[in-house]
């Protein structure tokens, strides 16, 4: 099957917006600073930006609070630092209700169906979200990261937003055209905590199990 060139996609949409007297409203759900970093710096370009930190598939809380804290101080200081308006909301955690559909899967690899699934929830909410609070547009920072198939992911949003009609999803694949370089560029010069798993306690049993020594014959 062909793969389709998402970022393309993303440019031709924001060339709609030539000549308005206003940028759209978009929503990102963001997992992480890190993931923020180079995808603001895209999308601020088109957008008014709201990011929703909705991230209750992390665990353990403390690390939850973390990336909540370091999402808080990065978008206030890429606002003062490029003279942007981002602004930032944050849902509760609740660790145990958003994994009640993802345990049945936990024998899953990392990045087979329980993990579509948590992108399909995540990428849900800001559809649900975004449409009933008068968004233009929703989209997710997953698409930015070297572990995830962006095509998959564009993929399941393409099902999910047709359960939107009044809000349109912009389609990206933010790793693409040197955004992977912006990112480690843009973690040096923030200074960015950088987790070491994706999230969920299966990521982080997996990310243990990596890093453990092999032992010797």
């Amino acid at each position: 099957m062909n793969k389709i060139n998402y970022h393309l996609i993303s440019l031709e949409e924001v060339k709609k917006f030539v000549g308005l007297d206003h940028k759209p409203t978009l929503l990102l759900n963001a997992c992480c600073a890190p993931c923020s970093s180079h995808t603001l710096r895209f999308v601020c370009q088109y957008f008014d930006v709201t990011i929703l930190y909705d991230n209750s598939n992390v665990f353990p809380l403390s690390e939850f609070t973390i990336r909540r804290d370091e999402i808080e101080w990065f978008v206030s200081e890429f606002n003062k630092r490029e003279n942007q308006d981002v602004k930032i909301l944050f849902s509760d955690y609740d660790h145990d209700n958003f994994m009640h559909d993802l345990r049945p899967l936990a024998s899953e690899k990392e990045g087979g169906k329980r993990c579509e699934l948590c992108y399909e929830k995540k990428i849900e909410e800001a559809l649900r979200y975004g449409q009933e609070n008068g968004f233009d547009y929703a989209t997710t920072t997953l698409t930015i990261s070297r572990q995830k198939n962006s095509q998959l992911i564009n993929q399941i949003a393409s099902k999910v937003a047709q359960k939107y009609p009044k809000i349109k999803y912009f389609f990206s694949d933010f790793k693409k055209n040197g955004g992977l370089d912006e990112v480690q560029q843009m973690k040096r010069d923030y200074a960015l905590y950088q987790q070491t798993y994706c999230g969920c306690e299966y990521s982080l049993a997996e990310s243990k199990r990596r890093k453990k020594p092999r032992l010797e014959d």
